[in-house]
């Protein structure tokens, strides 16, 4: 199923989209995503859209980003394909996979995420390099404490789409990666979560990324270095994940700082991150 946040009729809900995707079935049990996640399950979601009730076309709501206001910080998975790792300078990653055993994990600051079809703010006033990078993202489903790698998939709601946003060169000049990740608006995500129980696990699927339709990433989700199955148990063993917690799992190459001569973003610029099965997130840089 893929769920959804949108608006309709000055009225934010969340919903079901239709199996022939033309219509949102609202769940109007629950007043938010995160209470969608908490309390449900995947039979009642399936309960509700069979139930077809006050079903609205899909050309007549806005879809907003499925997670709008994140509880707490993004947790990103830095360099977690071979090939993104292969592309970047020396001066954005000191020490490559190979010389590296354990992942490498930095937080999103987000207040609130962008919307499908919404706009990224380049910040050009203190951005010279700006990027973008098509994630994966994992919608933690319940409290996860101690977990095994074999127990990980119960523990995944779904998945999304996130474009990690980076200013570049205010990573490197900061040295740390907080900052030059968490400008406002530099976390686009959506159009929506994809519960779990559409995908084998781990997911392998088709992950691209197109700016102004040139083809710039291309890849699939089976070559993450570190998986999805590791990544939750992991860091599960030393810290709590709530539900609805939010976890980008890492972008392969073709970012704009690893194409030859770099190619940045600009004001006007289209980006379209895709994933299969999940669809795509568009949006324009401002």
């Amino acid at each position: 199923m893929k769920i959804v946040t949108f608006e309709y009729d000055n009225d934010v809900q969340v919903g079901i989209i239709s199996e022939d995707g033309k219509f949102v079935i609202p769940a109007n049990k629950y007043e938010t995503m995160y209470d969608l996640i908490q309390q449900t399950d995947f039979e009642e979601l399936l309960a509700i859209a069979r139930v077809d009730m006050g079903a609205v076309p899909l050309d007549q709501v806005k879809i907003l980003a499925p997670i709008t206001h994140p509880r707490n910080d993004i947790i990103c998975l830095g360099i977690n394909y071979k090939s993104h790792d292969d592309e970047l300078p020396d001066e954005y990653v000191p020490e490559k996979i190979v010389q590296r055993q354990v992942p490498v994990y930095f937080s999103k600051r987000v207040d609130r995420t962008v919307d499908p079809e919404g706009t990224i703010d380049g910040h050009f006033n203190v951005v010279k390099e700006l990027d973008y990078e098509c994630e994966l993202a994992v919608i933690i489903g319940k409290e996860a404490k101690d977990v095994e790698e074999k127990d990980a998939a119960d523990y995944v709601f779904g998945y999304t789409i996130i474009n990690d946003v980076t200013a570049r060169d205010v990573q490197v000049a900061h040295k740390q990666w907080y900052f030059g990740k968490s400008l406002d608006t530099f976390a686009p995500m959506g159009p929506c979560i994809v519960t779990a129980d559409e995908f084998d696990f781990p997911p392998a699927l088709s992950i691209q990324c197109r700016v102004n339709g040139e083809l710039r990433q291309d890849s699939n989700t089976k070559y993450l270095v570190h998986g999805i199955p590791y990544i939750i148990s992991e860091l599960s063993k030393g810290m709590t994940l709530r539900a609805g917690t939010i976890i980008a799992t890492g972008t392969p190459a073709g970012t704009g700082i690893g194409l030859n001569p770099p190619q940045f973003l600009k004001s006007g610029d289209v980006v379209e991150c895709s994933i299969e099965g999940i669809g795509t997130l568009r949006n324009t840089v401002k």
